[in-house]
């Protein structure tokens, strides 16, 4: 796909699905007051290097674990009757998904604008990434078209 094609498709996610629901929320249930006083990010876009140097842009979700941390938090058994003392909540690895903050029951047209944000996301990512690649091949042709006029007869 085409950069141009890939920002066309960013600029129109998930845009009309929050439209959607703000319709059928109201217009003051889905904004800025309903944001949770703290607030985690649920990705982070890593860089790496890839080939010839050119940088790489990946999105990765927060709370994903490896398959060796999947499991139970403590080896051995449990005690079922002890003393009663209310257990200390522990702090989530995972963020809390933020459809929370606009309710229990959210209308299916805001899943939709998050899902497509995520998507979105991604798709930026790809671009950066797409967007690396052709300012290397650019430079690299320009760097030929140089050489070329330098071997050329009669240049200079």
């Amino acid at each position: 796909m085409a950069a141009l094609d890939l920002r066309a498709e960013l600029d129109s996610l998930g845009w009309l699905s929050l439209a959607k629901a703000r319709y059928a929320m109201g217009a003051k249930s889905v904004g800025p007051l309903q944001y949770a006083s703290h607030m985690e990010p649920q990705v982070c876009l890593h860089a790496s290097e890839a080939q010839e140097g050119l940088q790489k842009f990946k999105v990765v979700r927060a709370g994903v674990h490896a398959p060796e941390e999947v499991g139970p938090r403590e080896a051995g058994l449990r005690r079922r009757k002890g003393p009663t003392k209310t257990p200390e909540p522990e702090s989530s690895e995972a963020p809390q998904d933020p459809l929370n903050w606009f309710g229990i029951l959210v209308p299916h047209s805001l899943r939709q604008a998050q899902a497509s944000f995520r998507d979105g996301l991604q798709l930026a990512a790809d671009i950066a990434s797409l967007q690396n690649r052709i300012d290397w091949g650019r430079s690299q042709l320009r760097g030929l078209q140089e050489k070329l006029k330098q071997l050329e007869p009669g240049a200079a």
